[in-house]
């Protein structure tokens, strides 16, 4: 049976071992931490179509500029002296642009329906019953320009055969009749979901275990060695291993673990936070992002609603940053007037780092370098939502199928 040692324990490297086991191969999987507190765990849970624009879009450069002084802003670029970021950042500026989102709009919108498909399919697997609703998302708007912005969102999302409308402000307060709102109107998209990250992570991992999926936790890969066009040994944490296939899936932490398979990713951490309240203060019934302040809201079954947002590029090792907290909870607040969130403690926040490509298209495919190596990163803040089809498409390379979907934009060496 060939073997493969999956690097990265999110959603994208489990949902890779789910298929890759299914299909014969012999799996193990390791991860830098204990596989209970990556970004798979502390983001929105939107399984979203809705979000087939990529980060990198027109405005996002100026807004970028005109919020960098301030200090809870919801977008923010630390500057530094680092040849990758200049490289990220030089790309991205490239990138940022109508020609960009209108090129990547497809690929996003099929890669989040086909991950969408399975997610759904996954829930009729032994003990995979997971929380998971598909009743939309409601996009708040208080200003004409986001209201502008909504009603092009709807062509746009028509165009792409999604489900898409703007509503008013007393259509979107009946949908939420137990909390105040403070908006102009909403646009809603019918065809998005969502489910609880910790719950589905924590029942996939246990339905691996009980598939013969290893998993090594505290094992960090640090050296992989190549020869003849391919990788021959990984090491992982304290050990040495021969896989016939390797997979890079390690989110923010891809990029030097895909210099030494040989491919050169413009790559950067987006540092983002979430917490949780109890779901008695922040009642809402329907998943919701606050246009204006780049916050994303999900009520999870009735017991809690988190709230989360900011895209932080700054250094894999610097430190939490309160003001961030500050700044979604301070926006919410605008947006429901009547509600009062207790600022909670740091060690009751949870941040991680969002693998940011340059030009917010994932890398799916293999290295040119070697050619029994994967990488499947970059997905930025729409990780979860594309990670089952992201797991289904490493499976389909690695046993040379025909991928479900056109992989070209998602090219691993796209940038040269």
């Amino acid at each position: 049976m060939a073997k493969v040692l999956i690097a990265g324990g999110g959603i994208v490297g489990l949902s890779s071992a789910l298929y890759l086991q299914a299909s014969g191969w012999d799996v193990t999987i390791a991860d830098r931490g204990d596989f209970s507190n990556n970004c798979s765990f502390g983001n929105a849970g939107y399984i979203c179509p809705s979000h087939f624009v990529p980060l990198a879009s027109p405005g996002i450069v100026a807004q970028g500029l005109r919020w960098m002084l301030n200090p809870e802003s919801p977008f923010y670029i630390k500057p530094r002296l680092n040849e990758a970021l200049l490289r990220w950042g030089l790309q991205f500026l490239k990138s940022a642009n109508k020609a960009n989102c209108e090129r990547n709009a497809v690929p996003l919108r099929d890669i989040a329906l086909l991950s969408q498909h399975l997610y759904e399919s996954w829930r009729s697997l032994p003990g995979m019953d997971f929380y998971y609703e598909k009743k939309g998302l409601l996009e708040y708007f208080q200003t004409p320009e986001k209201q502008a912005h909504a009603h092009h969102s709807v062509h746009d999302a028509e165009a792409l055969g999604l489900d898409a409308r703007v509503m008013d402000a007393d259509e979107v307060q009946a949908m939420e009749p137990d909390i105040k709102l403070n908006i102009k109107g909403a646009l809603y998209f019918g065809c998005d979901g969502h489910v609880e990250p910790n719950e589905v992570m924590g029942k996939l991992k246990s339905y691996l275990q009980a598939q013969g999926v290893k998993f090594l936790p505290h094992a960090p890969i640090t050296t992989i060695e190549k020869k003849g066009g391919k990788v021959t040994r990984v090491k992982a944490g304290p050990n040495w291993y021969e896989p016939d296939m390797l997979v890079i899936a390690t989110g923010s932490w891809s990029r030097e673990l895909a210099l030494q398979a040989g491919a050169n990713l413009p790559l950067v951490g987006g540092r983002g936070y979430s917490m949780n309240f109890a779901h008695s203060l922040l009642p809402l019934r329907y998943p919701a992002v606050l246009m204006e302040g780049r916050v994303a809201l999900t009520p999870f079954n009735g017991h809690s609603t988190r709230i989360g947002g900011t895209m932080e590029i700054t250094s894999l090792q610097a430190p939490p940053r309160m003001n961030r907290v500050l700044g979604i909870l301070k926006a919410a607040k605008g947006y429901f007037p009547e509600v009062d969130l207790p600022v909670p403690k740091l060690e009751d926040v949870w941040y991680g780092y969002r693998p940011c490509s340059a030009d917010g298209m994932p890398f799916i495919g293999r290295s040119a370098q070697a050619s029994n190596c994967i990488i499947a990163t970059g997905h930025a803040m729409v990780g979860m939502s594309l990670g089952a089809g992201t797991g289904k498409l490493v499976s389909q390379i690695a046993n040379e199928e025909t991928p479900a979907i056109d992989m070209a934009p998602y090219a691993v060496h796209r940038f040269g």
